[in-house]
């Protein structure tokens, strides 16, 4: 995705640092036998026609810093609203939302198999994923209310309209489980 760690205001791509993207950190972490197929903007029929087990789609917001990403809105940036129906309406998947804040998730909940907000991975995608992949476990609670719809801002614990998606204090540790292999004779 972006880097937020380049520049005062972030930069897309990865042009300057020696990091890791998310989608280079995958291809990595699966067997070599595994095909890993990319497509920034694919379409419903890319999807289908591909015949997929799974997908993993990873979106969020531009990089920025202080007033530069304010936002009424708080959306997935560009064509990640319309890469989560056409992907996960079409296979099982995983959304990784990277972002610095809780963006408006509410209307693409259904059709996910998992959400991973990842926040600000730095440049370093491995680090996704590994608990992608279960090389580590997962650790996370929300240090703050994830809203469902931005007219309920501000929301906080205890205000009487307190109705968040995910409460503050939502989240999950998961620890890694290792398969052993064994044959037995008889």
């Amino acid at each position: 995705m972006w880097g937020w760690t380049i520049a005062w205001q972030g930069l897309s791509g990865n042009n300057i640092t020696a990091g890791t993207t998310i989608l280079s950190a995958i291809t990595t972490a699966v067997d070599s036998s595994t095909e890993v197929v990319y497509s920034e903007n694919p379409d419903g029929d890319f999807v289908k026609s591909n015949n997929f087990s799974y997908a993993i789609v990873v979106v969020g917001e531009h990089p920025y810093a202080e007033s530069q990403g304010d936002s009424l809105n708080l959306t997935i940036a560009d064509s990640g609203a319309s890469t989560i129906n056409n992907v996960c309406g079409g296979v099982k998947c995983v959304v990784v939302l990277v972002s610095g804040r809780p963006l408006v998730i509410q209307p693409y909940l259904t059709q996910m198999d998992a959400l991973v907000a990842a926040w600000l991975p730095g440049s370093e995608g491995h680090g996704v994923a590994d608990v992608l992949f279960g090389d580590y476990g997962f650790t996370g609670k929300l240090a703050r209310t994830w809203f469902k719809t931005v007219d309920q801002l501000p929301m906080n614990v205890g205000d009487s309209h307190y109705d968040p998606l995910f409460p503050f204090g939502f989240g999950l540790t998961s620890k890694v489980v290792y398969f052993v292999s064994a044959s037995v004779s008889v």
